[in-house]
């Protein structure tokens, strides 16, 4: 979460309040996992993350304090500039911020609003899709698997299966359930996804195709 330690007492109450973010980066491109794949999305990317997944492939979104507190209505109009009619909030882990002044302005604009998120945190917000994608650091409150779109589970090894399965016990009956290679595996994992998936057809793939793409 973003230290309070060299915050100035203003910003501080901004930041609770949710009308000052963490801005990592913001971009127009195209969703390239699970559910809602292959569509047209501007990514929100919120810095602050502790889960400390090891194979987590932008680290740099861990510490919140390198990246520049930004005016909620200022990502937001950025969101418009390009003519986005979907938003996914991501990090990071985006639920360490309160995000209900966020969604309430991208709803008032009719913008979809998506989050990925590893469920570690409080849930705030008003999401049209949550994507949980639960870490084996900090297990994920009761709540988001509750409210669950979509269970991502990330494939690195093949005791992942096992940990797959215990998750996806406890996320709601219509939530979808995607397995994902670990991006520097994928070569040796995706077959036995596939495998697994032929085997398991309640599960689906998810593969990251913005890579494959070479788009962000």
């Amino acid at each position: 979460m973003y230290t309070t330690k060299n915050i100035k007492t203003e910003d501080k109450k901004l930041l609770d309040e949710g009308t000052l973010l963490p801005l990592m980066e913001q971009f127009y491109t195209i969703q390239g996992e699970g559910f809602n794949t292959g569509k047209a999305a501007y990514f929100i990317r919120l810095g602050g993350c502790d889960v400390g997944c090891h194979w987590c492939d932008v680290k740099e979104s861990w510490d919140a304090s390198i990246h520049p507190l930004t005016k909620t209505e200022v990502v937001i109009q950025n969101v418009i500039d390009w003519k986005a009619k979907s938003v996914v909030v991501t990090g990071g882990e985006p639920l360490m911020y309160n995000l209900n002044e966020l969604t309430r302005q991208l709803k008032e604009k009719n913008i979809e609003t998506f989050i990925e998120t590893s469920g570690a945190y409080k849930l705030t917000g008003d999401w049209d899709w949550i994507c949980l994608s639960p870490k084996k650091t900090m297990a994920p409150l009761q709540k988001v698997y509750d409210k669950a779109h979509e269970l991502k589970i990330i494939v690195y090894n093949k005791h992942d299966f096992i940990w797959a399965e215990e998750e996806a016990k406890k996320v709601n009956s219509k939530c979808y359930l995607f397995l994902q290679p670990e991006w520097s595996k994928h070569a040796e994992i995706t077959p036995l996804i596939v495998e697994y998936v032929k085997s398991n057809p309640k599960w689906m793939v998810s593969l990251q195709t913005h890579k494959y793409m070479n788009i962000p």
